[in-house]
């Protein structure tokens, strides 16, 4: 976690409701984070790439979350608020922390409570940032559907509510994956109740904002990812469109959620259009030591071909499940699954290397043998994903390594020395793209 630590959730008083609010930064930039159709502001730290892209824009500003009434932990509600009483809520919030004047980061259906507050209060918005947003919620439903159709639909979302159904799109890149899925299928239920998002919906079908897009006057940033499952690129190039001088930027790839995929551009763009300037990237990411394990089956294409499509895809899925179970049980993090290998980052080697070596024997016993490489070193959080030296040197490594075998670089076997564990020489080896000899051995129990 980043050295700012996780914030303290507080309460402003809007009308008659409490507002949940958090506080991240000490910018001279104040940035309200105005949300989608759902949030819980303490359960989404535990969402991956969330706490991290926050702490990023606390670098250079002071960040402000909230629920907005009737979600997340702030006060439920017996009907649905409109649109102008939302806007309270992040008035009521601004007041709260002092905060004569910000930028707001409108997300999802965040972007058209922004455009109408920014609108409405003009003196106190110095900048407008709209990422994944649209105008007119009705845009998001096919033209020819019935109100019969409709109502089926929503009934259909209603009753899968916390499963994880209704945010597949919002984190598209993720749906394929049990761990996710129930992350996601319990941030719904915490964020609100089945009938709550029910009438939430049916409240915004009625949201548009198209007839003032053209009386901004705020300076406004449009953002949006041309692979958005949720809500279509065409409608974030329109809404940009009518918006007096806004700058767009459209992104080749990513999901829906601001805080997935490649973080740190976006958040880069914000800052450059919020403070006029923008840091390095590479000096603003969170570094940590920690131990990454790259794992990778042993002639996966081979064997693929060999049992056919369907098998095979059984078998990967055996496979993920054992990493995940194993990484999980040696306290390690999975950062991905590379089709037929595994990505985790340990903070002790010797876990590192005990995991490596029960999911090389777990593997083997399923009929898929694998090679492990390990190195330890300063990583680069990005997000939900990592980079740094480090981690090119553990892939490397695990280039090196044969058939269910975990091999470790000199500074892991310096770090785990008196820790029971035994290593063999391999000898030493040119690492492409790495400066020098590099000695490797492998590891046994």
């Amino acid at each position: 976690m980043a050295e700012l630590g996780l914030p303290e959730t507080q309460y402003a008083q809007s009308g008659d409701f409490s507002i949940a609010y958090q506080v991240m930064g000490r910018g001279p930039i104040d940035i309200v984070l105005v949300p989608g159709i759902i949030s819980h502001i303490d359960y989404q730290h535990e969402l991956p790439g969330y706490t991290q892209c926050l702490c990023r824009m606390a670098k250079f500003s002071r960040v402000i979350t909230f629920d907005k009434r009737g979600q997340g932990l702030s006060d439920r509600l017996a009907d649905v608020p409109s649109l102008d009483e939302r806007i309270d809520d992040v008035r009521a919030v601004m007041d709260a922390v002092g905060s004569r004047r910000a930028a707001l980061v409108g997300f999802s259906e965040g972007a058209s409570m922004s455009v109408l507050f920014a609108s409405t209060y003009p003196e106190r918005v110095s900048h407008l940032v709209l990422f994944g947003g649209l105008a007119r919620v009705a845009d998001l439903f096919p033209p020819n559907l019935t109100p019969s159709a409709a109502e089926e639909r929503l009934a259909n979302l209603v009753k899968r509510w916390g499963s994880g159904a209704f945010l597949g799109n919002v984190f598209a890149s993720d749906a394929s994956n049990p761990e996710a899925v129930a992350r996601i299928a319990k941030f719904e239920k915490l964020a609100s109740s089945p009938g709550a998002i029910k009438s939430y919906i049916i409240s915004n079908r009625q949201i548009d904002v198209t007839g003032i897009l053209p009386c901004v006057r705020t300076p406004t940033l449009v953002l949006h990812r041309a692979t958005d499952a949720q809500v279509p690129v065409a409608l974030g190039r329109r809404m940009a469109a009518e918006i007096p001088g806004a700058k767009y930027i459209e992104y080749p790839a990513g999901d829906h959620a601001f805080w997935a995929g490649d973080t740190e551009t976006v958040v880069g763009d914000i800052e450059e259009f919020v403070t006029g300037h923008r840091e390095a990237g590479n000096a603003d990411l969170e570094r940590i030591l920690a131990t990454v394990m790259f794992t990778d089956i042993v002639d996966s294409t081979r064997q693929a071909a060999e049992i056919g499509d369907q098998r095979w895809k059984s078998r990967l899925d055996q496979h993920d499940a054992l990493a995940r179970q194993l990484i999980e049980r040696h306290r390690g993090n999975l950062v991905k699954t590379t089709g037929d290998g595994v990505l985790a980052t340990f903070d002790g080697p010797g876990r590192a290397i005990r995991c490596a070596l029960s999911f090389s024997n777990a593997a083997r016993q399923i009929g898929l043998p694998v090679r492990a490489g390990l190195h330890t070193g300063e990583i680069e959080m990005r997000g939900s994903d990592i980079g740094g030296i480090a981690v090119h040197a553990a892939a490397r490594v695990m280039s090196q390594s044969g058939p269910d075998e975990v091999l470790v670089s000199r500074v892991v076997t310096d770090l785990v020395a008196g820790a029971g564990l035994r290593f063999s020489e391999r000898g030493s080896y040119e690492l492409k793209g790495l400066p020098g000899k590099w000695d490797l051995f492998a590891a046994a129990g």
